[in-house]
């Protein structure tokens, strides 16, 4: 039996590299199924365990604590916290100020002295927290973290006497971690509105009341009223005549939809008018619930750089405290020059090497572009996803309910040289008039007229062949397949075994036939020529269809005949994707299949990217995907992959942006060109720059 996972939000959580060592110590104490993600400040793990887990929690980064999700109020508390901080800073503001002055002008001995000690309260009011931070975490021999760093760097200028210079870069640290912090919660905060589409109240529908209740409340039948402009908190069926609703925050569809009563709405849409729904699941398992819990839980998978990243914090910060080291020593051995003047600029590396602005800017952009895609109708279900849609090489695509709408529907009537089209649809439509079958409705629906049953004397339907009848004038009329044709022995034209070909027999005499396929979405077209745009080496079509039915939907959809596959079983569609893969593992790229179907599902599992259709797909595929697509339009596979690209862009633009701008500041303060307080600025602004690029996404 799996083992049962626990979220729980941290409070306190400021320190993205504190969130990677977090992640790290409780997999060493042997927790299992251990995510922690410093954007959303998520942490999953297989225990409820709650003071252990916060013992270890506080060991790293003190004052972090982990809480239930449930009962966490996390931006209320951040919230809190930067209050205090702006306090604390602007106080330390004021004693810089007033300390310099008193030590910057020939003032007597004593001033000066009060001076100093107003610098050192300066220093203290602004950096103690550091301070304590950098003792708790050399207490577990933990010395590669921005807060022993920023201690080593200060303490360091106080003993060769730069208390200002200390004083000062410890106050524009604590001001670069407000500013730092009002950025990444308003970042979470932009996010979280993105995706806040679940709302929290339901107005219940009693006997003789209305009362307004937690969604949590509601059950499976009971009836709520949605006001207009509100959002569908449940998941259910409209006991009301009609409404409009608004789905975009669910498929991004932009215009309204219309529905009536009986049909389903979905948790999430906006209501154009006052309605009344009987709801038919848990709100845990409601449509909008399912969606946000798979944008919050896409965030655990990590994206490549996010896994580079996360190696390559656990090295930068021992290698920079090495260099430091080096600067400090080697150069004044060898060139025969002041220890301090080495000393100084050892410092100013290590002001500089924080790696904050890379642990927290790439796991930011993956999870707005994460955000981004959910409310394009898209659900990524991991920020590797987004790696691997930016290197597909083959696209393949089932046909049913993917490239079609999954419907029947009459694209031809073949009639007998002496009677008229309308003729053979109206004699099949008489007789398919009693049948619930797909194919009778697609009769039914191009005759276009109503029917008189009254006319039906006999009727028989014969199961996988067709139907027989009589009418009362005394009219024999047979509709069905081929081999039905075969059997009463009635000569007709060339044999379609398409299981869409049906036959039209009246006394006895063939009159002709109609061709009824599945009908291939508008927005088919669109993704074909999008991925072709791309230069998409591959794109293919894997259906179980004929190969008459095959050709005839990927030829109209400009599908290379050489990529068309037909008559397949489930088990033949892995071996064809496997011949995929393989292509694309040698030129380094991925396949994606697109499908909808249960028995797409093995398929959609085995690939690179395995799609699924979200509104009509069975939960059989949807589970196994990688990406759901909501509103079943081929189309946003356009956004996805858009989105993608972008997401991945700005990712390696924060990587070369905090990677080069350190190294320029690190080589500046090895030579001498750059202080402290220039050193500060640029770790800062480093940070501010590509936090503030991870948001360009979510315009």
């Amino acid at each position: 039996m799996a083992q049962e996972k626990h979220n729980f939000l941290l409070q306190g959580l400021s320190c993205a590299d504190c969130a990677l060592k977090i992640e790290s110590s409780l997999k060493q104490q042997g927790y299992s199924s251990v995510k922690l993600n410093f954007t959303t400040r998520r942490l999953q793990i297989g225990s409820d365990n709650i003071s252990e887990i916060n013992s270890i929690i506080s060991r790293i980064e003190p004052g972090a604590i982990a809480i239930p999700e449930k009962t966490s109020q996390d931006f209320s508390s951040a919230k809190k916290r930067e209050n205090f901080l702006l306090i604390r800073i602007s106080i330390s503001i004021i004693l810089l100020f007033f300390g310099i002055l008193l030590t910057s002008f020939s003032f007597p001995p004593l001033v000066v002295l009060g001076g100093h000690l107003v610098l050192f309260s300066s220093y203290l009011v602004s950096g103690f927290h550091v301070l304590r931070k950098a003792i708790l975490r050399l207490q577990n021999f933990d010395i590669a973290n921005e807060y022993f760093l920023m201690a080593i760097a200060t303490l360091g200028a106080i003993l060769i006497d730069e208390l200002p210079e200390a004083a000062a870069v410890m106050v524009f640290y604590s001001i670069g971690e407000y500013l730092q912090s009002r950025a990444v919660n308003k970042s979470r905060k932009s996010i979280s509105e993105l995706l806040d589409i679940r709302p929290d109240i339901a107005h219940l529908v009693s006997m003789d009341d209305i009362t307004t209740v937690a969604v949590e409340d509601i059950t499976p039948g009971d009836i709520i009223l949605v006001k207009p402009g509100e959002r569908v908190p449940i998941d259910g069926i409209l006991v009301s005549s009609h409404a409009n609703l608004d789905l975009s925050a669910l498929t991004g569809e932009s215009r309204p939809v219309p529905i009536v009563k009986g049909d389903e709405v979905l948790s999430g849409a906006i209501t154009s008018a006052s309605i009344k729904i009987k709801v038919t699941v848990d709100h845990s398992e409601s449509t909008v619930s399912r969606i946000l819990d798979v944008v919050e839980n896409a965030t655990q998978n990590k994206s490549e750089k996010e896994v580079f990243i996360t190696r390559f914090a656990r090295y930068y910060t021992p290698f920079v405290l090495i260099l430091a080291i080096a600067i400090a020593i080697i150069p004044s051995l060898l060139l025969a020059e002041p220890m301090e003047i080495w000393i100084y600029r050892a410092l100013v590396v290590l002001v500089i090497s924080c790696p904050c602005a890379l642990v927290v800017s790439i796991p930011l952009v993956y999870f707005a572009g994460i955000g981004k895609s959910s409310r394009s109708g898209v659900l990524l279900k991991g920020a590797n996803v987004i790696d691997s849609l930016t290197e597909v090489t083959a696209v393949l695509f089932d046909k049913t309910g993917t490239l079609t709408e999954g419907k029947f529907k009459v694209v031809m009537v073949v009639p007998d040289e002496n009677y008229s089209p309308q003729e053979v649809i109206m004699y099949a439509a008489l007789a398919e008039a009693h049948s619930n079958h797909p194919i009778a409705k697609s009769i039914l629906e191009a005759y276009g007229e109503p029917v008189d049953l009254s006319q039906v004397k006999e009727y028989e339907e014969l199961p996988a062949l067709g139907i027989k009848m009589k009418t009362k004038s005394g009219d024999s009329i047979v509709v069905g397949n081929d081999k039905m044709v075969h059997e009463i022995e009635c000569p007709h034209s060339a044999c379609i075994t398409d299981e869409t070909a049906v036959y039209v027999v009246l006394n006895d005499v063939y009159i002709g036939h109609i061709i009824i396929d599945d009908k291939i979405k508008t927005t088919a077209f669109d993704a074909i020529k999008y991925l072709e745009k791309r230069n998409i080496p591959h794109i293919g079509l894997l259906t179980g269809d004929t190969k008459n039915i095959a050709e005839r939907v990927g030829g109209e959809l400009g599908i290379k005949q050489e990529n068309i596959y037909s008559s397949l079983m489930p088990l033949n569609k892995i071996e064809i994707l496997e011949k995929y893969l393989h292509k694309a593992e040698e030129n380094g790229g991925t396949v994606m299949f697109i499908g909808d179907g249960m028995n797409d599902a093995p398929v959609i599992a085995r690939a690179d990217i395995g799609v699924a259709m979200g509104a009509i797909g069975s939960d059989a595929s949807i589970e196994a995907a990688d990406l759901v697509i909501m509103d079943d339009n081929p189309n946003r596979l356009n956004d996805a992959i858009s989105i993608a690209g972008d997401t991945n862009k700005i990712a390696k633009q924060n990587i070369l942006l905090a990677l080069g701008i350190k190294a320029l500041f690190i080589g500046l303060g090895t030579v001498g060109l750059a202080s402290m307080w220039v050193a500060v600025f640029g770790d800062v602004g480093v940070t501010l720059l590509t936090i503030f690029n991870s948001l360009r996404l979510l315009r």
